[in-house]
């Protein structure tokens, strides 16, 4: 004769495969690790990523675990079975879980260094690129220049403000090549560049020529 869905045996062998509040702990568990992503990210960039793997691979897992199993003993929360389950199946689920946990955390990090290594990346690049194919200032033909604060200015003295945020080196770099590709064009001659005194007017980059002097 079957044993009836409610007999104390059915319902011990129910607990014991499948503890009734497993399921709800586990999910609460996980949502809260990615609900607390910023704050585990904080502390791994505290420790500089240096401590143990053993430690860091459980800088948050006990505290999520804690504050969900104090959520879910509360009263209106409390799972059927929870006071009921014995030690030993205890520790095994709750070993199973943290467990599951610091896989996750784990892989929380790991997206957080792919994606800081995929920036370092990006920025070498470009470095590089810069370096390059730096900006020569166009009148001493020797060193860089620089924008700073909207100013343009060399190290051979050339210094002009231009107000203007939106001006950038590329920018610059670009209206130089327009306008010495389109002298090109009807001289073969490589123009000069100088700055004119801004007496009378703040001083500006002129670009002349021989020929047409």
């Amino acid at each position: 004769m079957a044993e009836s869905s409610g007999s104390p045996h059915h319902l011990l062998y129910k607990q014991v495969n499948s503890p009734p509040w497993k399921e709800a702990f586990r999910q609460g568990c996980l949502q809260r690790m990615r609900n607390n992503r910023d704050k585990l990210l904080d502390k791994y960039r505290q420790t500089g990523g240096n401590m143990p793997v053993r430690v860091s691979n459980r800088l948050l897992v006990e505290e999520v675990m804690e504050e969900e199993w104090n959520s879910l003993q509360s009263v209106e929360n409390c799972p059927e079975g929870l006071t009921q389950l014995g030690l030993p199946v205890d520790l095994s689920v709750l070993e199973e879980i943290q467990q599951e946990l610091c896989d996750e955390e784990k892989s929380i990090i790991n997206e957080y260094e792919t994606s800081l290594q995929f920036d370092e990346n990006c920025l070498n690049i470009m470095l590089t690129e810069w370096e390059a194919n730096p900006l020569i200032c166009p009148v001493c033909i020797k060193f860089n220049l620089r924008i700073i604060d909207s100013v343009v200015m060399c190290q051979c003295g050339l210094f002009i403000p231009f107000h203007s945020p939106e001006l950038t080196e590329q920018k610059l770099r670009a209206c130089l090549e327009d306008n010495i590709n389109e002298h090109s064009l009807h001289c073969p001659c490589t123009p000069a560049f100088s700055v004119t005194d801004g007496a009378e007017e703040k001083p500006s980059l002129l670009m002349s020529c021989l020929v047409g002097l």
